[in-house]
Formats: C-alpha cells, structure tokens, sequence
C-alpha cells in the first residue's frame, strides 16, 4: 500500500480533482459542448431535473481516483506513465462509445473531456 500513498502530494489531488470535477460541469454545460453532445448519446437537453446522484457520486470518484493517479505517478517522477494512462482511458470511452452508437462528436467530447480531466491534474502536480 506504500508504493500508492508515499509521497503524493494530498494537496495537488484533492485540488486537481475538484478543479477537473468543476471543469466537467462547464464542459457538459450548453455553454461548451454539453447540447450538441446529449444530441449525439440521445438525451433530451434539459430534460432533467438534476443528474441522477449515483452518476455524480460515481463520477466524483473517478475524478477523485485519477487524481490520484497522477498523484502517485508524480511521487514515482513516472508523470509520462499517467499521460499514457490517460490517452488509454480516453481510447477506451472512445471504443465504448463507437459500439454504443453514439455520434462522433458526442464520442470525441467524451474523449476529450477525459484527456482535458489529464491536463489540468497534471498542471495542478506540476504548479503545487
């Protein structure tokens, strides 16, 4: 349990995880891609109250379990490690969402959020 607690910077991941949670909420918003991409997965824009709380908890978790990541990669100085482990996880939604159906911008703003997710924890681990 060592190799995944010792040295990680607690500050830069909790600050990476909250930042990249809030940039999810303006990334889904109708203010960046959040109309066209409910278009391309078939949901109704606004047709919701509210995100359901399990997705939001789940989703908190990830965001919470990728800082992380990045965390213990930049206590190991392995930061290219999480580079390819984000670009692994964006292929993969990538490929999720292909055999899903969904379109391809809904596909590449999903895909992109997860590598954009990357960037600003791995900017957080490198400025904190």
């Amino acid at each position: 349990m060592g190799e995944i607690t010792a040295n990680v910077n607690w500050l830069a991941v909790i600050v990476g995880a909250v930042l990249a949670f809030l940039l999810g909420w303006l990334w889904y918003s109708p203010k960046l891609f959040g109309t066209k991409w409910a278009e391309g997965v078939g949901v109704q824009p606004g047709s919701a109250a509210a995100p359901p709380a399990a997705a939001m908890v789940a989703q908190a978790a990830g965001t919470f379990l990728l800082a992380w990541v990045v965390g213990v990669t930049a206590a190991s100085n392995a930061l290219f490690t999480f580079m390819l482990v984000v670009l692994t996880i964006a292929v993969l939604i990538a490929a999720g969402g292909m055999f899903s159906g969904k379109s391809r911008y809904a596909i590449s703003t999903e895909a992109g959020f997860v590598l954009a997710m990357g960037a600003v924890m791995f900017l957080v681990q490198a400025v904190l």
